[in-house]
C-alpha cells in the first residue's frame, strides 16, 4: 500500500487530529476504496449483480437486539405512514428482488443501528450483502472465504482456513454440548464471568460463552466458518434436523477473534417467516422495546415465491479493521459518530 505524509488534519498512528478533521489516515481513505473496487470486480467476474435498495422504509427490524433508527416524514405520503426507518441492513428489499427473479445480486452499501457506538461500532456503517440462488450456506461461506482472502492479498497477508460446526466447537473447546446440556451447566463454565445472570437466556449464555471464552482463542491468521447453529438462533435462516438436534443452517465468518460475516440457507417460507416476526414482536413487547412494523412486502414477496437461495452480509468497516490490524473502527472511517 502506498504511503503518505500526514499532512494537514490527517491524522497519523500518534496524535488523533483536531477536532474537525478525519478520523483516519489518508492511507485508510485509499484502502477502503481499494476494497470497494476489489468487492465489485469479484463479483463482476462472477456474474453477481450490484444492485441499490432503499435506505429508508415503511418497516423497520423486529429482532429484538437490534434498534433501528425512525424518522418522521414531512411531505406527501399518498396514505401511507409518515413513520419511516432507517435500514438495519439491505436484506428485506433485496429479497424482493430475488422473488421479482432478479437473479444473484450483491449490494455495497450504508446501514445504520441506533445505540451502537463504541469501540467496535458505529451508528452507521458499510455492509456488503450478496444473494447466491441455488447455493447452501457451506458454498456460500467458501465465496465469502474467498472474497476475504483476496481483500488480505491488498496488504500482503494471507490466512489459513478452517470450518467447524457450531456443536463442535463447544465440545472441543469447552467440554459442553451447547444443543442439550442444561443451562446450568452452560452457566457454570461461565461462572468467573463478571455478569448479571438475572434474566438470561440460554442463547445469552451460549452467546457469553462463544465471546469470553472460545473468541479469544482463535489464531489470529486463521479464517474459520463455524456453522449450523441452534435453532433457537435461526434468525431468517432453515432449521433442519442433524445429528438427533434440529440445528439453523446458519455460519459466521472469523477472521482471529474479529467475526467478519454472517450468513444463512435462507428460509423461503413466508408463513414461518411471519411466526417469527411475531416471536420477536412478542419479546419485545416483555422487554419494554419499541416495535417496529413487520415488513407486510418481504412477506407478501415470500408468499409470491423467494427462490431458494443462501444470503451473507459482510461488515466492510470490520474487515477494514482486520486489513489495517486495529481494534478500533474509527480507524477506518473517515469521520467517526463523535466527529460526524
Amino acid at each position: 500500500m502506498s504511503r503518505f505524509g500526514p499532512g494537514p488534519g490527517w491524522r497519523d498512528d500518534a496524535r488523533p487530529g483536531p477536532a474537525w478533521a478525519p478520523s483516519c489516515t489518508r492511507d485508510a481513505v485509499r484502502l477502503r476504496a481499494w476494497v470497494n473496487r476489489l468487492v465489485r470486480e469479484f463479483f463482476f467476474a462472477r456474474d453477481v449483480l450490484e444492485v441499490e435498495t432503499p435506505l429508508v422504509s415503511r418497516a423497520g427490524n423486529t429482532d429484538p437486539n437490534i434498534a433501528s433508527f425512525a424518522l418522521q416524514f414531512s411531505g406527501r405520503t399518498e396514505g401511507g405512514p409518515r413513520t419511516r426507518w432507517l435500514r438495519t441492513s439491505a436484506e428485506f428489499p433485496m429479497k424482493r428482488l430475488l422473488a421479482a427473479g432478479v437473479g444473484d445480486c450483491f449490494e455495497l452499501g450504508r446501514v445504520f443501528r441506533d445505540g451502537e457506538a463504541g469501540g467496535r461500532h458505529n451508528p452507521e456503517f458499510t455492509m456488503l450483502e450478496w444473494y447466491r440462488v441455488g447455493w447452501d450456506h457451506l458454498r456460500l461461506a467458501d465465496e465469502a472465504v474467498d472474497l476475504v482472502q483476496a481483500a488480505l492479498s491488498l496488504v500482503g497477508r494471507e490466512a489459513s482456513v478452517a470450518r467447524i460446526a457450531f456443536r463442535e466447537l463447544y465440545r472441543d473447546r469447552l467440554g459442553v454440548d451447547p444443543m442439550t446440556d442444561p443451562v446450568d451447566r452452560l452457566r457454570a463454565t461461565a461462572h468467573d464471568i463478571a455478569i448479571d445472570p438475572q434474566g438470561l437466556t440460554r442463547d445469552d449464555w451460549l452467546d457469553l460463552l462463544m465471546t469470553h471464552r472460545i473468541q479469544p482463542g482463535f489464531p489470529p491468521n486463521q479464517l474459520l466458518v463455524v456453522h449450523d447453529y441452534p435453532a433457537s438462533q435461526c434468525a431468517l435462516s432453515r432449521v433442519v434436523e442433524r445429528d438427533g438436534v434440529q440445528v439453523a443452517e446458519r455460519f459466521e465468518l472469523y477472521l482471529g477473534p474479529l467475526e467478519l460475516a454472517n450468513g444463512y440457507h435462507e428460509l423461503v417460507d413466508g408463513g414461518e417467516q411471519r411466526t417469527r416476526f411475531q416471536r420477536d414482536l412478542a419479546l419485545r413487547a416483555a422487554r419494554g422495546v419499541a416495535a417496529p412494523p413487520m415488513d407486510e412486502s418481504l412477506l407478501q414477496a415470500m408468499a409470491a415465491g423467494l427462490p431458494a437461495c443462501a444470503g451473507v452480509a459482510l461488515g466492510v468497516d470490520r474487515l477494514l479493521m482486520a486489513l489495517l490490524r486495529t481494534p478500533r473502527i474509527a480507524d477506518t472511517l473517515a469521520f467517526d459518530f463523535s466527529r460526524a
